[in-house]
């Protein structure tokens, strides 16, 4: 089985290639809020990414932004993480 940690390091280099943030000087990954671990992951198997903008709020100098990714393993249907990634967006 695939540690939770690894599925949840998928969830940057996912996002990477998913969105990007335009207008700001700088990005911080903050870390990940409300993690679920439903079902395993086993070595080998393909998984996805869905992401969903949860939460946007202004913080001193720029933006938190929150979003939920769920990774789904193929072939089944119940997911194997969920969990809120936070990201903070400076302006300057």
């Amino acid at each position: 089985m695939a540690h939770g940690n690894y599925t949840l390091s998928l969830g940057p280099r996912f996002s990477y290639a998913m969105f990007g943030l335009d207008g700001f000087a700088f990005a911080l990954n903050c870390g990940f809020d409300r993690v679920r671990l439903p079902a395993p992951l086993p070595v080998g198997s393909r998984v996805r990414m869905r992401a969903v903008l949860s939460d946007i709020s202004d913080i001193a100098g720029g933006v938190q932004i929150a979003v939920t990714q769920t990774f789904e393993r193929e072939g089944t249907d119940k997911p194997v993480c969920v969990a809120e990634m936070l990201t903070r967006a400076y302006t300057g």
